[in-house]
Protein backbone atom coordinates (compact mmCIF):
# COMPACT_ATOMS: atom_id res chain seq x y z
CA UNK A 1 0.00 0.00 0.00
CA UNK A 2 1.37 3.42 -0.87
CA UNK A 3 2.01 5.75 2.06
CA UNK A 4 -0.65 8.18 0.82
CA UNK A 5 -3.24 5.38 1.04
CA UNK A 6 -2.23 4.35 4.55
CA UNK A 7 -3.89 6.02 7.55
CA UNK A 8 -1.28 7.82 9.63
CA UNK A 9 -0.03 5.75 12.53
CA UNK A 10 -1.29 2.46 11.11
CA UNK A 11 1.26 -0.32 10.72
CA UNK A 12 2.38 -1.62 7.37
CA UNK A 13 0.57 -4.82 6.41
CA UNK A 14 2.78 -7.86 6.97
CA UNK A 15 4.70 -9.20 3.98
CA UNK A 16 4.13 -12.81 2.96
CA UNK A 17 7.24 -13.86 4.90
CA UNK A 18 6.11 -11.92 7.99
CA UNK A 19 2.66 -13.47 7.68
CA UNK A 20 4.24 -16.95 7.74
CA UNK A 21 5.88 -16.04 11.06
CA UNK A 22 2.57 -14.76 12.44
CA UNK A 23 0.79 -17.93 11.28
CA UNK A 24 3.36 -20.04 13.11
CA UNK A 25 2.80 -18.01 16.28
CA UNK A 26 -0.98 -18.37 15.91
CA UNK A 27 -0.69 -22.12 15.33
CA UNK A 28 1.97 -22.93 17.95
CA UNK A 29 1.81 -20.10 20.47
CA UNK A 30 4.69 -18.07 21.90
CA UNK A 31 8.05 -19.13 20.48
CA UNK A 32 11.74 -18.32 20.41
CA UNK A 33 13.56 -17.37 17.23
CA UNK A 34 15.12 -20.84 17.14
CA UNK A 35 11.70 -22.56 17.42
CA UNK A 36 10.28 -20.40 14.65
CA UNK A 37 13.32 -20.98 12.44
CA UNK A 38 13.08 -24.75 12.95
CA UNK A 39 9.38 -24.71 11.97
CA UNK A 40 9.71 -22.36 9.00
CA UNK A 41 13.04 -23.67 7.70
CA UNK A 42 13.42 -27.31 8.80
CA UNK A 43 16.93 -27.51 7.30
CA UNK A 44 17.65 -24.05 8.68
CA UNK A 45 20.95 -22.23 8.35
CA UNK A 46 22.41 -19.23 10.13
CA UNK A 47 21.01 -17.11 7.30
CA UNK A 48 17.51 -18.49 7.97
CA UNK A 49 17.84 -17.68 11.68
CA UNK A 50 18.88 -14.12 10.78
CA UNK A 51 15.93 -13.84 8.40
CA UNK A 52 13.44 -14.86 11.09
CA UNK A 53 15.11 -12.48 13.54
CA UNK A 54 14.71 -9.58 11.07
CA UNK A 55 11.09 -10.52 10.31
CA UNK A 56 10.32 -10.54 14.04
CA UNK A 57 11.97 -7.14 14.49
CA UNK A 58 9.74 -5.68 11.77
CA UNK A 59 6.63 -7.38 13.17
CA UNK A 60 7.46 -6.07 16.64
CA UNK A 61 8.02 -2.55 15.27
CA UNK A 62 4.60 -2.68 13.60
CA UNK A 63 3.10 -4.11 16.83
CA UNK A 64 2.01 -7.43 15.35
CA UNK A 65 4.16 -9.34 17.87
CA UNK A 66 5.36 -8.80 21.42
CA UNK A 67 8.68 -9.87 22.88
CA UNK A 68 9.16 -11.20 26.41
CA UNK A 69 12.61 -9.93 27.28
CA UNK A 70 12.51 -11.42 30.79
CA UNK A 71 13.16 -14.89 29.39
CA UNK A 72 16.41 -16.00 27.81
CA UNK A 73 16.15 -16.57 24.94
CA UNK A 74 13.47 -13.97 24.24
CA UNK A 75 10.00 -15.34 23.54
CA UNK A 76 7.77 -13.82 20.87
CA UNK A 77 3.97 -13.94 20.78
CA UNK A 78 1.34 -12.68 18.36
CA UNK A 79 -0.03 -9.36 19.57
CA UNK A 80 -3.10 -9.68 17.36
CA UNK A 81 -5.36 -12.69 17.05
CA UNK A 82 -5.88 -14.39 13.72
CA UNK A 83 -9.59 -13.41 13.82
CA UNK A 84 -8.76 -9.75 14.52
CA UNK A 85 -6.23 -9.72 11.69
CA UNK A 86 -8.66 -11.32 9.23
CA UNK A 87 -11.39 -8.91 10.30
CA UNK A 88 -9.11 -5.94 9.74
CA UNK A 89 -8.08 -7.20 6.32
CA UNK A 90 -11.72 -7.77 5.30
CA UNK A 91 -12.68 -4.29 6.54
CA UNK A 92 -9.80 -2.74 4.59
CA UNK A 93 -10.81 -4.65 1.46
CA UNK A 94 -14.45 -3.58 1.91
CA UNK A 95 -13.35 0.06 2.26
CA UNK A 96 -11.13 -0.17 -0.80
CA UNK A 97 -13.48 -2.07 -3.12
CA UNK A 98 -17.02 -1.76 -1.80
CA UNK A 99 -17.41 1.64 -0.18
CA UNK A 100 -17.13 0.08 3.27
CA UNK A 101 -19.87 -2.52 2.83
CA UNK A 102 -19.05 -6.13 3.61
CA UNK A 103 -22.15 -7.38 1.78
CA UNK A 104 -20.54 -7.64 -1.69
CA UNK A 105 -17.57 -9.55 -0.24
CA UNK A 106 -19.77 -11.95 1.70
CA UNK A 107 -22.16 -12.43 -1.21
CA UNK A 108 -19.26 -13.22 -3.53
CA UNK A 109 -17.79 -15.76 -1.11
CA UNK A 110 -21.13 -17.50 -0.62
CA UNK A 111 -21.87 -17.60 -4.36
CA UNK A 112 -18.45 -18.70 -5.59
CA UNK A 113 -17.13 -20.96 -2.84
CA UNK A 114 -18.29 -24.51 -2.27
CA UNK A 115 -19.57 -24.46 1.28
CA UNK A 116 -20.17 -27.68 3.16
CA UNK A 117 -23.52 -28.32 4.80
CA UNK A 118 -21.86 -27.68 8.17
CA UNK A 119 -20.47 -24.32 7.00
CA UNK A 120 -23.87 -23.26 5.62
CA UNK A 121 -25.52 -24.19 8.93
CA UNK A 122 -22.92 -22.18 10.86
CA UNK A 123 -23.57 -19.16 8.62
CA UNK A 124 -27.33 -19.49 9.17
CA UNK A 125 -26.83 -19.56 12.94
CA UNK A 126 -24.62 -16.48 12.81
CA UNK A 127 -27.17 -14.60 10.72
CA UNK A 128 -29.96 -15.53 13.12
CA UNK A 129 -28.01 -14.19 16.11
CA UNK A 130 -25.89 -11.27 14.87
CA UNK A 131 -22.80 -10.49 16.93
CA UNK A 132 -22.63 -13.93 18.51
CA UNK A 133 -20.37 -16.70 17.21
CA UNK A 134 -22.06 -20.07 16.73
CA UNK A 135 -21.88 -22.42 19.67
CA UNK A 136 -19.43 -25.30 19.17
CA UNK A 137 -20.98 -28.74 19.03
Amino acid sequence: MADKDKPSGSPDPPSNAELRVLQSLWDHGPSTIRQLTDRLYPAGTTANYSTVQKLLERLEEDQYVTRDRSATPHVFAAAISRDAYIGGQLRAMAEKLCGGSLTPLLTHLVKTESLSKKERNELRKMLEKPGQPPKPK
